[in-house]
């Protein structure tokens, strides 16, 4: 069975004996349209996968307006892994590879020596850059290190990636203690033993409530209405052109000249292409 209708959906829920709070996330066409663009080896498409997931799960505990960017830097062949999301679950990633990457690297394999860079940026108020060393052999791992010395939070994540009905898909879990301290670490070890259970044709292809009930059968969980969650790129001619005018003029007239009088300036992240010919660039120049 699968149910399309929670597709790229994400849902809060609250279990209201325990003091605990949990998520759920399941990426289909969001995460198909971050692939579709790009060429990645099935490992960094695995590790996208894995942080568009983290990513949609951080946004969700916002309580403000603004965004996450959640991203790898390293000195392998993966150079960069890069995943931004906002409050309105709109979610954006991007991969640099420089060299070959095989099915079987580990994530440190690809990465080299790397960190984890996780940016929260509100709206409005100051913008805070969490900077996390990557000595856990999962993403998922290290995200929850973090959580627990930036939040002192006790956190669980499950996070998988993989194929269903003949699509990638990308899935996963959040429970987290309430931060009033009301709750007990034995209720949160309980419920995340039986978090653990969760099996990847659940996670990939249950509805969200059937598979809380699958696991939570015994407890009294309170599921809110769910938030749609979309690829969204934000790129435009605008700020392609802003971008090109970063360049010396010298340095545009090599580019014009060696490519037939246009250059074309292409989304890294969604593969749209802008042209700019000499008269859009001056167009440009004297509108600033």
């Amino acid at each position: 069975m699968n149910d399309t209708q929670d597709n790229d959906k994400l849902y809060r829920y609250l279990f209201q004996n325990r003091a605990v709070r949990g998520e759920w996330v399941r990426l289909n066409q969001s995460f198909v349209d971050t692939l579709n663009t790009h060429h990645y080896p099935q490992s960094v498409q695995n590790l996208l996968g894995e942080m568009m997931v983290a990513t949609t799960l951080l946004t969700a505990t916002l309580k403000f307006e603004g965004n996450i960017t959640v991203q790898i830097q390293g000195d392998g062949p993966l150079r960069l892994a890069l995943v931004n999301g906002n409050d309105q679950q709109q979610i954006r990633a991007l991969a640099r590879v420089e060299g070959e990457i095989s099915t079987e690297m580990t994530l440190h394999e690809m990465i080299g020596k790397g960190v984890l860079v996780i940016t929260i940026a509100p709206k409005e108020g100051e913008r805070y850059q969490g900077v996390i060393g990557l000595d856990k052999p999962t993403i998922t791992e290290c995200l929850e290190d973090y959580f627990a010395r930036s939040e002192q939070l006790q956190t669980q994540l499950i996070i998988r990636t993989g194929e269903y009905a003949g699509k990638p898909v990308a899935a996963g879990m959040l429970l987290q203690i309430m931060p009033d301290g009301e709750g007990s670490p034995e209720d949160f070890e309980h419920l995340a033993t039986l978090a653990a259970t969760a099996k990847d044709e659940e996670l990939f292809g249950l509805p969200a409530e059937e598979m809380l009930y699958r696991l939570y059968h015994e407890e009294t969980v309170e599921v809110y209405a769910p938030q749609a969650i979309q690829f969204f790129c934000g790129c435009s001619a605008e700020r392609s052109g802003a971008a090109l005018l970063l360049i010396p003029d010298a340095e545009i007239d090599e580019i014009l000249e060696e490519h037939k009088g246009s250059i074309d300036m292409q989304c890294e992240c969604c593969g749209t292409h802008y042209f700019f010919n000499k008269d859009a660039i001056t167009a440009l120049k004297s509108a600033t």
